[in-house]
């Protein structure tokens, strides 16, 4: 069994790794990235730029893979409105240079594509989460790229027959996630303050919206459930149904901290748009595949608390 992962050295690509190891031991597991430093010693890596079509179609040639992870895309939603090209090209270019290149083995291997929850658009009125058929409203440049992601893969799948699943995760959050996201952002601040490297200020957005979060490690269980177990040509979302107020989310994390903390509006850190709710209803994943989240979100506040204590030197 050979299995690619691009973006193997992301947040969560290591996560995936560990997963997929501790499944499949004995398979040849390489990874795609886009620098040297990004590479990770339990795969073969091989640094590709996906935009580059001739370079890729030629390591796929030359690993022909059973199964490829394709996690690799610009993830930032504050970044996609910042530069809105740049997260369109990255995404789109690279996963159908991918897809092209797929055609070109016999058999084709099966391709997990990483869509995602924010393609649905945040719920204002509806009192259920939605499933996997319920209407597009992407909104934010990042969103319309993942709805391109998604719609590129069922049409493969419908005009060549590749066996290409999409996954549609919600917010996911967990130890080795990058500042920029909502909880990494609240941690740095938090290790920074009670290691004296900040006053002991936490500067915020919104925090009314509410997220359907969803531990990393339990959406790589996902991740690798839907590659063994999905159908070619099926979308599935990955979440836990409930929603989780982001004002919440702080809350946990501070009261992890024996710290006095004063809690202040950066209007910096506000997105364009309305911050509602975002969650969604995994009810086709949990029936293909028998998925169910494991991790509470408390424990996952905690650990990306202590993994950000860990960088700036604050004692556990």
């Amino acid at each position: 069994m050979r299995i690619l992962i691009t973006g193997i050295g992301g947040f969560v690509g290591r996560h995936l790794t560990a997963r997929v190891l501790a499944q499949s031991p004995a398979a040849e597991l390489h990874g795609v990235v886009i620098a040297p430093e990004h590479a990770i010693p339990q795969a073969e890596c091989h640094v590709v730029d996906l935009k580059d079509e001739a370079v890729l179609h030629d390591l796929i040639q030359r690993i022909r893979p059973d199964h490829i992870y394709h996690l690799a895309a610009q993830a930032s939603v504050k970044r996609s409105f910042e530069d809105p090209w740049e997260t369109l090209e990255n995404n789109i270019h690279a996963q159908l240079n991918l897809i092209t290149a797929c055609l070109k083995l016999d058999p084709p291997p099966r391709l997990l594509i990483i869509s995602s929850g924010e393609i649905y658009g945040a719920e204002t009125v509806s009192e259920t989460p939605p499933n996997e058929d319920a209407p597009l409203c992407p909104s934010n440049p990042y969103s319309v790229s993942k709805v391109t992601q998604d719609m590129l893969g069922l049409q493969y799948y419908l005009s060549h027959k590749l066996p290409i699943m999409r996954a549609r995760p919600f917010n996911h959050l967990g130890p080795g996630q990058r500042t920029g996201f909502v909880a990494p952002d609240f941690a740095m601040q938090i290790a920074r303050i009670e290691a004296g490297l900040q006053d002991p200020v936490m500067r915020v957005g919104s925090l009314s919206a509410e997220r359907d979060f969803t531990d990393v490690r339990d959406i790589v269980s996902a991740y690798h459930l839907i590659m063994e177990r999905g159908n070619a040509g099926e979308a599935y979302n990955i979440a836990t149904g409930k929603c989780i107020p982001i004002r919440y989310l702080l809350d946990v994390m501070i009261g992890y901290s024996s710290t006095e903390i004063r809690i202040e509006t950066d209007t910096d850190r506000l997105r364009p748009g309305k911050d509602n709710r975002s969650w969604g209803d995994a009810t086709r994943l949990r029936r293909v595949t028998g998925w169910q989240p494991m991790i509470p979100i408390e424990q996952t506040i905690y650990d990306v608390l202590n993994d950000f204590r860990q960088q700036v030197g604050v004692s556990v």
